[in-house]
Order: structure tokens, then sequence, then C-alpha cells
């Protein structure tokens, strides 16, 4: 390993826990943003933004305004991986960081259908497409300066951090809105006016996110190809040039995490157990236990992250993963079926069990997507592989999983979607190495850059 990796102070503990808590704090402020909005989306948006449409085309558009920001994840990536190869992971986090939380802010002062018609609607799909950019862009830069700052032997335990982000932001999200539904602003207030909090509660999270970013230093595998001018002059291009095929498997792995658990990060499960019956929905409970609920199953989501992220250190990325697909498909058809009682506490023993295979294929994501790309091209590859990932799983879930419903009757044919894509991330996962402790600095550019998938060298 080189002089400047191996003396690069982020191995002192005190930077160590600087780093931690800078990734933690900044990805946990953007998925509550992202969180937030997919919560809405659920319960309220279709009621605020699209209630012409009539109740059950209005609940497929909300959810369609929430995949469509993930078609635009792609191009954040592309950005942020190409100026992230090649000027630093540190400044491209500040620029993603406002821009999620501006899109946020302004979510919550937009008018709606009814105050400026069909207006409406457009401005907030225009601004859920700049939350997606900005989600593009945001979690490659994070799990790479978390796992690039880890000694040997943590990279799993560092990359955990940000990820574990994900469920903070959503129980956040889920835990204001229920604040918001159970105690500020209940019955009509909350549509009125109460759902708007939240939202922009989201400018006093960027300023913190943005102070505590600051603080932290460079990348040490970016600061050495820096001080070198080695840096790629079009990352995008050699990475789809040499590694096309890796990153589709890749993100073939994200496809199955992000399709079953946007069942509620993507606010299906909000939606589907509120729904009142006679707008033709199968269970219709109320909001504010539904929100607990959800918040309850992402502090389950959150440990099952942690534990993963610390066991792929112990017996590896792929051998983790391995059992968390096992364990997503053990629960996966018991999920509806407890959701469908009605019952709150049921309801969170569906989703608690859900989230744990949730959160074992995804706390060792971060480790794993950064050991698969050569140091030069990384920031491009593991960002480029989360969007695409996302399209092909989370995207339309929610879509996909009501037109079933609506389609059917039923909520077995969910079940069903869902077990396919977690098969296909089964498959992808046996199909690529496991590349824990392989040596991320330039100087090894050469072994990072081939043997990731088997029978490829």
């Amino acid at each position: 390993m080189s002089a400047v990796l191996s003396e690069r102070p982020a191995t002192k503990q005190r930077e160590l826990r600087r780093v931690a808590f800078a990734t933690v704090i900044g990805t946990t402020i953007e998925w509550y943003d992202f969180f937030l909005y997919a919560s809405a989306a659920g319960l309220i948006f279709a009621q605020l933004f699209f209630q012409p449409a009539g109740p059950q085309i209005a609940i497929l558009l909300s959810f369609a305004s929430v995949g469509v920001s993930f078609l635009f994840r792609p191009l954040g990536a592309f950005l942020a991986g190409h100026f992230g190869d090649k000027i630093g992971r540190k400044a491209m986090l500040s620029i993603t960081l406002i821009l999620m939380g501006s899109a946020t802010v302004l979510i919550g002062l937009l008018p709606t259908y009814e105050q400026i018609g069909v207006a409406a609607p457009v401005a907030l799909i225009l601004l859920r497409i700049l939350q997606g950019l900005s989600t593009g862009g945001e979690w490659g830069g994070a799990v790479l300066m978390a796992v690039e700052h880890a000694p040997d032997g943590q990279r799993g335990r560092m990359g955990a951090f940000p990820q574990i982000g994900v469920p903070l932001g959503l129980l956040l999200a889920s835990g204001m809105l229920a604040l918001m539904t159970g105690v500020i602003s209940p019955g009509d207030a909350f549509l009125e006016w109460g759902w708007r909090i939240p939202f922009l509660l989201s400018f006093v999270l960027i300023v913190v996110g943005i102070v505590v970013r600051r603080a932290v230093e460079e990348s040490p595998v970016f600061t050495e190809i820096a001080a070198r001018k080695e840096q790629t002059k079009t990352p995008i291009l050699a990475l789809f040039r040499k590694h096309w095929l890796l990153v589709i498997l890749a993100a073939l792995t994200f496809a199955g995490n992000n399709a079953a658990g946007y069942m509620t990060t993507g606010g299906y499960l909000q939606g589907y157990a509120t729904l009142p019956v006679e707008d033709g929905g199968l269970v219709g409970m109320e909001r504010t236990p539904v929100l607990l609920a959800v918040t309850g199953s992402a502090v389950v989501w959150l440990l099952a992250t942690w534990f993963a992220g610390n066991l792929s250190d112990k017996i590896g990325r792929r051998n983790t993963y391995i059992i968390g697909w096992i364990a997503f498909l053990s629960t996966v058809f018991l999920l509806f079926p407890l959701v469908n009682t009605g019952n709150v506490w049921l309801l969170f023993l569906g989703l608690a069990l859900f989230t744990i295979g949730n959160g074992l294929t995804y706390g060792q994501q971060a480790a794993y997507f950064t050991e698969l790309f050569p140091a030069s091209i990384r920031y491009s590859g593991v960002s480029i592989t989360y969007a695409l990932g996302a399209i092909m799983g989370g995207a339309f879930a929610p879509l996909i999983s009501t037109w079933l419903v609506q389609t059917t009757g039923s909520s077995t044919s969910v079940s069903f979607y869902i077990a396919g894509m977690i098969v296909l991330a089964f498959i992808a996962t046996l199909l690529l190495r496991d590349r824990t402790g392989i040596p991320l600095g330039p100087d090894h550019e050469a072994e990072q850059s081939v043997g990731q998938i088997y029978g490829i060298k």
C-alpha cells in the first residue's frame, strides 16, 4: 500500500468517528427528504394534487410521481460520478445535499391542485425530479468517503454508517408524519397545513448537514489520485467500455433489495393499509398507527443493516448477501397476510420480519460496491450501478404493486412479484466474486480491474 494511504490520518479513531458521523448525518437528511415525499405520496398527495382523476387513478399517478424521480437518478449519478472522480468526493456531497433539501423545502411551499390547478402536479413532479438527481449522486460519494477512509478489516463496519442513514431517514420521516397526524395537526388540519411542516423542516437539516460534512477530510484514495494527476478524463466511458456486465449484475443485486424495500420506503404499504374501503382499499386503517408501525420497523431495519455491515467483515460480503436473500424469501409471503388483518401489532410484526432481510442485503452494500470497481472510476461505478439498480427495482415497485392489486383484487400477486425480484438478485449475487479485503488504492488498479465475475478474467 502506498505511503499516502498507509499514513493517512483517517486511520486515527477520532477522524474515523468524524467520517462516520458526517456520512450518517448526511445520508439521513437526504433520505429523510426522499422518504418524506414517498410517504406523503402514499398518504395524501393523491388527494391534494391528483384528485380530479378519481381515487384509484389518483393513487396510481401519485406513486408514478415517486417513480419518475428514479428515471433521473442515472443522470445525477453520471454527473456526480464524473465530477466526483475528477474533483473529489467531498465537494459533490455538499452539492447533492443542497439540491435535495432545496427541492424538499419548495414542495412544502407548493400550492395544491385546488389552488392553482394543473400547475400544482406539474411543479410537484419537477421538484421530485430534482430529488432524483440529488439521490443519484449522494449515495456514491457518501459510501466512498466512509469505505475509502476505513482501515483494513473494517470496511463493512464503516460502510454501514451511510447505509444506516437510510432507515434513520425513514424513521425520521415516518415519525414526523405520525407526530403531525396524531398530535399537532390531526384530521383535516393535516391535509390543510400539517403535511407541510416536515417538508419545511428540511431547511434546518440542510444547514446541519453542510456544517458537519465540511469538517471531514477528502477521501485518501482520491487525494492520492489527485496528487499523481491521474484522474480519468472520461470515467463514465471507461466504466461502460470495460465493466458494462459488472454494472448490470451488481445493479441486479440492488434491484432485488430495492423492489422489496420500497414496499415501505416507497410509501406503498402506507397507502395500501390506509386507503379507505369505500375507495377500493382492502384494509382501511388509520394513518397514525400505520406510520408508527413503519417507524418501529425502521428501527429493526437499522439494526439489521448495522449487523450486516459488521458481519460482512467476518464472513465476507457475498455470504452475508446469501443469508439476507434467504431471510427475504422466507418472509415475503408472510407480509401481506399480517398487514391484511388490520391489526397494528401484526402489521408491525410483518414489517419487522420483512425488514430483517432488507437490512441483511443492504448493510454490506457500500463495501461490496466499493470493492467491485477500480479506484480511478469508482465514484462513477458505484453511483451509476446504484442508480440503475434503483430503476430496475424500486422506481415503479409501488406503482406496479398498486396495479397488481387493482387488477387481481389480491395482494398475493405482489408477493410473487417481489419474490421474483429477490430471486433475480440472488442469482446475480452468485455470479459475482467476493472481493472482501482487496486493496483500494490506485497502486492496485490492475488487480481491481479484473476478476469480479465468475468465468471472466
